[in-house]
């Protein structure tokens, strides 16, 4: 077969040029015989060539499949919040199981998660992102004001940021506490009584700025936030739950069977409406509201991805919505700044410019419509 493949004319220098026709036993006629090492090296680049096509081939198909497999079933990280899991006990648990069961959501797996472990762990700092951040880790020269906020900044408080920064008077939420010498409950009782236009200026979403006394403070409200989940004594009740995409859309799990943020509003016999309707009847001592609605809910598959993460340790390898990611060529690395919602354009949405959340960008949408959308989000 090679000396098929290899009997044609061809030139080439050894002491003269001429055309010769090779043979690999060398009984091709008058010609010079090729040598087997060369005719081996051929055959073999062919193969190698031909099979790196088959394989490309072939990894492309899984890839494929994998998308397609990843996309048929949406999987949601869910946890009754720590007010809520102070009632009669796993009442709670049964208005949330039982409401998951009449849907066709089926629990994976549940557990709890105690304040000391999410303390250690930073798992609500993590959970919130950019918002914890803002109020316990980075300094105000870290933060990156918007123009008009600045310009809206000193039409309120009559100095400008760069001013207020070089004089020290911005602080984060935790070092304004130390600074004022408040507890968590103080500061937070300092945030409650600042208003919106007067003297609490909002640069963003969840990025807020208000001013205790003679200095600018950043995002206050998370202290007490955060002390909600982390004091001793407090717990989250989690669940892992999935279903079939073509089943129930994400939208629909989220404002029809969790029910609204707002709980008066949610619809009759969803989860959030059930906890504020039936809450003295569950042994809970106040009132549900905005904050203590009783459960979270991931917005998204790619949140319920990096929500699991966070707080149950799961390896994006190893997450069935992880792997479609990785297989629509989302990297892993790409995957980890994305879970910390950065921002990034999105063809077709963004203007030249202009960029938007990863989250928002990606919210109630369904696992297969959110794995065909990854392609125009910037990496």
């Amino acid at each position: 077969m090679l000396s098929r493949v290899f009997k044609q004319p061809v030139s080439f220098i050894a002491g003269r040029t001429g055309s010769r026709s090779f043979s690999s036993n060398g009984s091709g006629g008058s010609g010079m015989a090729m040598p087997a090492s060369l005719l081996a090296l051929a055959g073999a680049s062919y193969c190698y060539y031909d099979s790196s096509r088959q394989n490309e081939a072939l990894t492309s198909q899984v890839n494929d499949l994998q998308v397609e497999l990843s996309g048929k079933t949406n999987s949601a990280f869910v946890f009754i919040k720590p007010h809520a899991c102070k009632g009669k006990p796993g009442v709670v648990e049964k208005v949330v199981e039982d409401k998951f069961k009449s849907v066709g959501i089926r629990v994976t797996g549940s557990g709890e998660i105690l304040a000391e472990e999410i303390d250690k762990k930073l798992l609500i700092d993590n959970h919130y992102g950019a918002i914890a951040k803002k109020a316990m880790e980075l300094t105000p020269s870290q933060l990156n004001v918007p123009d008009k906020g600045k310009a809206a900044f000193e039409k309120m408080f009559g100095e400008s940021w760069d001013t207020a920064i070089s004089a020290n008077k911005v602080y984060n939420a935790k070092d304004a506490a130390e600074k004022l010498g408040l507890d968590v409950d103080g500061i937070n009782d300092k945030w409650s009584q600042l208003k919106r236009g007067e003297n609490l200026i909002k640069f963003g979403g969840g990025f807020y700025c208000g001013k205790i006394g003679d200095i600018y403070v950043m995002n206050g409200f998370y202290m007490s936030m955060r002390a909600a989940y982390c004091n001793k004594g407090e717990k989250i009740k989690w669940y892992t739950v999935s279903w079939p995409t073509d089943s129930l859309a994400w939208e629909s799990f989220r404002g029809d069977v969790l029910g609204s943020t707002d709980p008066s509003t949610a619809p009759k016999g969803s989860i959030r409406r059930t906890i504020l309707d039936d809450y003295r009847k569950l042994g809970l001592n106040s009132k549900p509201n905005t904050g203590d609605n009783g459960v979270h809910a991931s917005a998204s598959p790619f949140e319920a991805l990096a929500e699991r993460c966070n707080w149950l340790d799961a390896s994006v390898e190893g997450d069935q919505f992880g792997k479609g990611l990785l297989s629509a060529g989302v990297s892993k690395e790409t995957i980890k700044q994305w879970s910390g919602d950065c921002q990034v354009t999105v063809d077709g949405e963004t203007t030249e410019g202009k960029t938007m959340s990863v989250f928002d960008s990606l919210e109630d949408l369904d696992a297969d419509t959110s794995l065909a959308k990854v392609a125009k989000i910037s990496k």
